[in-house]
């Protein structure tokens, strides 16, 4: 239940924000695969999404390997609202004004807008996948995973959360170059 709230909260905040629902364009398809069009972050799914998944993965495991006080140690349930919380947070601070920009300035996503509500929605959703994947995964699994989407995500759009932090951190000029179509 309180994952919800958080979400609910995220959603209203980004609207305060003045992000859109929905794609200006109104068609109803739930995905658009192209990263270098208008409906980039702005249906359900795109390929982040699966960046989104690894957040999850990623969250999963630091919030596990944390020193945690003993009553919340085995308590699951407030792991993952930790989990909801942190990419909620973050979906909120990746349609700010300094991160639109800074995506403009440093990374291969020259037109980015920033998300709809619904493509923020299904991030969070994508985050949780991966926490509830990397749970039953184990961490070798966890890894081996993470590999194949980052491997997967560079083969199919030149992108991946790794060039993705790295660009966003330490912009570098034959990344960038790679990356353009």
């Amino acid at each position: 239940m309180i994952c919800f709230a958080i979400v609910a909260a995220m959603v209203a905040v980004l609207a305060a924000m003045g992000r859109q629902l929905w794609c200006q364009c109104g068609q109803a398809t739930p995905w658009a695969w192209d990263i270098w069009s208008e409906h980039a972050s702005q249906h359900l799914i795109d390929p982040y999404f699966f960046t989104h998944v690894l957040h999850g993965v990623i969250f999963y495991w630091v919030l596990k390997w944390m020193p945690w006080p003993q009553w919340l140690r085995n308590h699951e349930s407030s792991r993952w609202a930790v989990a909801t919380a942190i990419e909620a947070s973050w979906e909120i601070l990746e349609n700010s004004p300094l991160i639109i920009n800074r995506y403009r300035e440093a990374t291969m996503a020259l037109g980015y807008t920033g998300d709809s509500i619904a493509n923020s929605i299904a991030d969070v959703i994508a985050c949780l996948t991966g926490y509830f994947i990397a749970s039953k995964a184990g961490w070798k699994w966890s890894i081996l995973f993470a590999i194949a989407l980052e491997v997967g995500l560079l083969i199919t759009i030149r992108d991946s959360l790794l060039l993705n932090i790295i660009m966003l951190g330490y912009p570098i000029d034959a990344i960038r170059e790679w990356q353009t179509p």
